[in-house]
């Protein structure tokens, strides 16, 4: 069973950029990614990266880095349509070949020599709608910043409680327990499934996870297990909603329930004043 952590004492951590795993084939999701990959999927009549675009902007992050691979041109060509905020710089990266969720962060993160500081990475096809309005974690990306503690923690996830899971179901590979010497109550994954928590594709890292390995097609999952072993794995609980698309009825259920235009803009708006100023312009970059 899930222990609940106590409330941590708020952190100063404001990220400077997110990094969006956006390079898979999408194919659980076919034939709705037959001419597209699986972040340019519409949710409520936008790709799921306008909305995690709209969560990453509102939280004060401005600069994002995503990783390109399947049909990596409707990607480029939407970056470069208009349809992305101004006030974002983006650069996409092209891998021609796959490098899965950790050999592409961690690719990305060298290439573009960010391996000093802790940053927010979002998986391509995350979907979450924040905690209702007048609640303390109104903001799901501001109460995983509030909780990041650099000197205990190398990866802090986000984790969704499967019972609230009623639009799309999921599977609990997370539970909460009592691990080594720290003080709160840290996340285990279970190969069984049989938790009350699933990983959301959400998490803070830093990059000292990738010290020691040499840049190739490996899966995040690794690093979360290192993590974890060393004790330097941590999570915050959603207190908002998180669904699991994975399939095209996923996708019909949730865009039924939100409705046709839902935004993450359209509930919550940015900070009325951000630590990271917004650009001047509009930057978009494809390498």
């Amino acid at each position: 069973m899930t222990k609940t952590p106590t409330t941590p004492k708020k952190s100063n951590f404001q990220p400077s950029w997110a990094f969006i795993a956006a390079a898979g084939m999408g194919s659980r999701m076919r034939p709705l990614t037959d001419g597209r990959p699986k972040p340019m999927v519409e949710v409520c009549g936008h790709p799921i990266l306008t909305h995690i675009f709209d969560h990453l902007k509102a939280g004060g992050i401005h600069d994002i880095v995503l990783n390109t691979h399947y049909k990596h041109s409707v990607i480029e060509d939407w970056l470069h349509s208009g349809a992305v905020d101004n006030a974002l710089s983006v650069t996409a990266i092209y891998e021609p070949d796959l490098l899965d969720t950790g050999g592409g962060v961690q690719s990305a993160a060298t290439r573009l020599g960010r391996l000093d500081e802790a940053f927010v990475m979002v998986n391509g096809d995350a979907f979450w709608v924040n905690a209702p309005s007048g609640s303390t974690n109104q903001s799901t990306l501001q109460a995983l910043c509030d909780q990041w503690d650099d000197t205990t923690m190398d990866i802090l996830l986000l984790l969704q409680p499967v019972a609230s899971m009623a639009l799309t179901g999921g599977s609990g590979d997370y539970a909460m327990t009592q691990n080594g010497g720290n003080k709160e109550p840290r996340p285990v994954r279970l190969s069984s499934k049989d938790g009350d928590l699933m990983f959301a594709g959400v998490r803070i890292v830093h990059p000292r996870v990738f010290e020691g390995r040499s840049i190739g097609k490996y899966s995040f999952l690794e690093l979360m297990d290192a993590a974890e072993k060393k004790g330097r794995l941590a999570a915050h609980i959603h207190k908002g909603d998180w669904h699991h698309l994975s399939t095209p009825q996923d996708v019909k259920n949730v865009s039924a329930a939100l409705g046709a235009d839902w935004r993450v803009g359209a509930a919550h708006s940015a900070p009325k004043s951000s630590p990271i100023p917004s650009p001047q312009a509009q930057k978009i970059r494809v390498i």
